[in-house]
Order: C-alpha cells, then structure tokens, then sequence
C-alpha cells in the first residue's frame, strides 16, 4: 500500500493512505543503510494484522530533502519576510532564495504584516510601506510577490492569489523567526491550528512555536499540502560551488554566455555583461552585493 508520511514524531510515521492514516515504525534495514523516512516522502506501508502500528517497507526516490528540517519532496518555497517587526534582512531573504533555486522548487514571497503599512501618518507605517515598495521594486520581476495581513481581523489581502499560485503543489513555508508563518498556515487552513509566537521586544525577532515537522492539506482531495517546520530560519552553509552560484540568481543567470570570458565570475573581469547591467541598473545592487557575499562564503568554505 502507497502512502505520504504526513508527520514524524518520537520514531513514529503517520502515513496517509487514502482517507486512513496509519502509525509506522521504519524496517530495520532503512538504519543499516543509513537512511531515515521523511515527512514528505512517498513510502510503500506493510499493515500488520493484530498490531497497532504498520511498516514502512520501501522508500520512493526523492525530488529533493532538507536536513534541517528534515523534510523532502518539496514542489514550492513561499518565502516569508514581514513589512516590519522584524525589519526584512536582505541578505537573509537573497539566501532563501538561493537555497530555494538550488533545488529546483518553485518561488513564491509572501510579504507580510501589511496590514502594518494601512496607517502611513505614522512611523512604523511609513516604515513599512516603504519596505513592501523597496521588495516589490527587487523581486517582482524575478519572483511572484503577495501582500499578506497578519493581525486577527486584518482583511486577507492576497490569500486568494496565495491559494491559486500553490495549488496542486506540496509546499514548504520559510523566513526568519517572528515573520508569521505560522500565522499564514492558520489563514490557508484552521484545521492545522499552529501554535503562534510574539516577537520579542528586545531581540525584534520571533519565539520558535513549531516543534516538529507536519503536513496538511489544503484542499479536500489534498492535491495541495503544506508544510508547517520547526525550521528553514537560517543556514549555516550554502549547498552551492562557486561556479553554480551565478544561476542561481535569475537577473545573473541571463546574462551567463555573454561575457567576454566564458568563466566570468562577474566580479572585476573586463567585458562582464553583468556589471554593465548593473551599471546600467538592471540588476539591483543590493541583489549583486548579496552575490558577492555568498560567492565569498563559498570560497571561504572550500566548496570550489
């Protein structure tokens, strides 16, 4: 019997079947090689007759799989950044959406806290109007972009456009502590009621609320799930040689071929097309200052 691991706790699987779900413990033979069932794979299920847990018995080949969390099979990342509290980290957003084109997923960012940008004769919003233009000026030619409201009883700005761009896909949510992720899990399904956190005053970032990773569908045929992850806050290090870094940036990756020199790094060569476009501002320079901080970090760490 096929089945989607929808949860994982304590060495336990829940593995969705049909309209069943059952509790799974991993054969043996998944440890001898080193292997371990993720929420988000596609498993083959033994139910054992007279025994309250069934068997994971084979494991299907992954898409892709994250670490931490450990998770896998994701189809798309809604990268969430908040309009403000806490104040969106460009460098942070650029990295997520490295991680995200480095394994081939599809793109979504949800600003939001909008609702926080209504009244702009104050301070915080004119703070954070002014951030939900400067992202949408950045991303929206590279990446669909939706304006999201986070306070009870804020109207739901773009959620309906959220729900048409996800579905049919099994997505994972990510962005730093305290941007509302949870919160947006709760808007596109109450049923999945994650916990929500404050931010906290001194920090201006986020309590962890998520404990474990877990799946739930969107829809009644559950042709669109969504993840809900203790994770995908920040990376360590970017799975990513220096060579490949380029194609991952989209405005980069246009330009790749068309300069002077075929290993262009786009850093000081002479004939770049991607310094003439940044010249020319085509290309952001908080965008291309990004580049070269990851394309830094990748040297540093010896993955060239």
């Amino acid at each position: 019997m096929k089945g989607l691991i929808i949860k994982g706790i304590a060495g336990f699987y829940y593995v969705k079947s049909g309209d069943a779900v059952f509790r799974c413990k991993a054969r043996g033979i998944f440890k001898q090689r080193d292997m371990k069932p993720a929420v988000g794979d596609h498993v083959t299920v033994e139910v054992i007759p007279g025994n309250d847990d069934s068997l994971i018995t084979e494991i299907f080949p992954r898409k892709n799989s994250f670490i931490r969390p450990f998770i896998a099979n994701v189809d798309c990342f809604a990268i969430v950044v908040a309009a403000i509290k806490p104040e969106p980290v460009w460098r942070v957003l650029d990295r997520f959406l490295v991680m995200a084109e480095n394994n081939d997923t599809d793109i979504i960012i949800c600003i939001n806290k909008c609702d926080l940008a209504e009244d702009d004769t104050k301070a915080k919003g004119k703070k954070a109007s002014a951030n939900i233009k400067m992202i949408k000026e950045i991303y929206e030619p590279l990446y669909p972009v939706v304006c999201l409201g986070n306070a009870q009883g804020a109207r739901t700005y773009e959620t309906s456009r959220l729900r048409e761009l996800i579905a049919g896909k099994t997505v994972a949510l990510a962005g730093p502590s305290g941007v509302g992720k949870s919160t947006i899990l709760n808007r596109l399904i109450p049923a999945a009621s994650a916990e929500t956190g404050n931010i906290s005053e001194k920090s201006q970032r986020g309590k962890h609320t998520t404990r474990h990773a877990e799946l739930f569908p969107i829809d009644a045929a559950a042709e669109t799930m969504i993840f809900d992850t203790p994770g995908f806050t920040s990376f360590d290090i970017l799975e990513a040689a220096e060579a490949e870094l380029q194609y991952l940036f989209p405005e980069i990756a246009k330009h790749i071929g068309t300069c002077k020199y075929h290993n262009c790094r786009h850093i000081a060569e002479p004939g770049c097309r991607v310094l003439a476009a940044l010249a020319e501002g085509k290309i952001s320079r908080g965008r291309y200052e990004s580049y070269k901080a990851l394309l830094n970090e990748i040297k540093q760490s010896g993955q060239y």
